[in-house]
């Protein structure tokens, strides 16, 4: 067994002082990228500021032929696919979190975890061309005229399910993200879930609670942070996701008249056109980055006012 208290360099003031500074120093490193990142946005996209100003946000002309440009298109396609993501894709990373905490058999646990573990590994190409080539025909051929028949003429909520069949739209776009964030979003409560005390699971079971009663009355409000944590995590995946995004979404720059619709991303408006683009179309593109940038900012930042305000309750009960 090492000598701890053997004189050497490592315990010298100076070694002492440079780790402090050295870590210090890779502590700030993050906010000079951050930093860094947003001046290079701003910069690259000043000509576009200058020219569009702040109508470029309601603006939903995306012409470069005569150098019109506006966001509207692209943020709006970004939030709705991200928004049906986070829809489908939160039931179900819930039930698999319960289900590996609660009521998965010892010995199938390990290969269901490695599993949602592999899913997280995939590249978004692959979930792209899997989309593309797999599910958008079998969604246009049999599952998306059920739905336009089935929901299209009901009051309110037709209009959303409304159009022709084309497979790839809003729609088609948030399913796959759905696919690719459930496996962040799983983990994340798994681990929340099992931080809960089994005293407390144990003696809700013992008072005769069913497992619902002990997710429901007992896990939840234990966790509450740690699962609101996780969805935002989800949220901010998906938001930025480009490649699968851009073979999906059908890269239409129109409003889109129901989750149909063939739209277009922030990331994936980036990814079709900004290798041609110059002048005042790259920075237009920039613009869109520095939105994009700005709108995930505000959402982690907003999650972890949520988080710190949950814990600040639960403490003081």
């Amino acid at each position: 067994m090492p000598n701890i208290h053997k004189p050497s360099c490592l315990n010298h003031p100076l070694a002492e002082g440079l780790f402090k500074h050295t870590t210090q120093f890779f502590a700030w490193l993050v906010f000079a990228m951050l930093a860094a990142i947003l001046i290079s946005l701003v910069i690259g996209s000043w000509e576009s500021l200058t020219r569009f100003g702040l109508s470029f946000l309601w603006t939903n002309d995306w012409d470069p032929n005569n150098e019109h440009y506006g966001a509207v298109v692209p943020v709006i396609g970004t939030l709705i696919s991200a928004l049906i993501a986070l829809l489908i894709a939160v039931p179900i990373s819930f039930g698999i979190a319960v289900f590996l905490t609660e009521l998965v058999p010892e010995w199938l646990k390990r290969p269901i975890s490695v599993a949602v573990e592999m899913l997280a590994a995939i590249p978004s190409i692959i979930y792209g061309m899997w989309g593309l080539f797999v599910f958008v025909p079998l969604f246009q051929e049999h599952i998306q005229p059920t739905l336009i028949e089935v929901l299209g003429d009901l009051p309110l909520v037709g209009v959303l399910f409304s159009g022709a069949p084309f497979g790839i739209g809003l729609f088609t776009a948030g399913l796959v993200l759905a696919i690719m964030i459930i496996p962040y979003i799983a983990s994340m409560m798994r681990e929340v879930f099992g931080v809960v005390p089994p005293m407390l699971k144990e003696s809700a079971y013992g008072l005769g609670s069913t497992t619902w009663e002990v997710v429901w009355k007992i896990i939840l409000p234990y966790t509450k942070a740690g699962v609101v944590g996780s969805m935002m995590l989800g949220l901010g995946r998906a938001l930025g996701e480009t490649m699968a995004v851009t073979f999906v979404i059908g890269n239409a720059f129109n409003l889109p008249d129901s989750l149909f619709s063939p739209s277009a991303s922030i990331a994936s408006s980036i990814a079709n056109e900004f290798n041609e683009a110059t002048g005042l179309q790259k920075s237009a593109l920039m613009e869109l980055g520095l939105i994009l940038f700005l709108i995930t900012t505000v959402v982690l930042s907003i999650s972890r006012l949520m988080i710190l305000r949950m814990t600040k309750k639960e403490g003081n009960k």
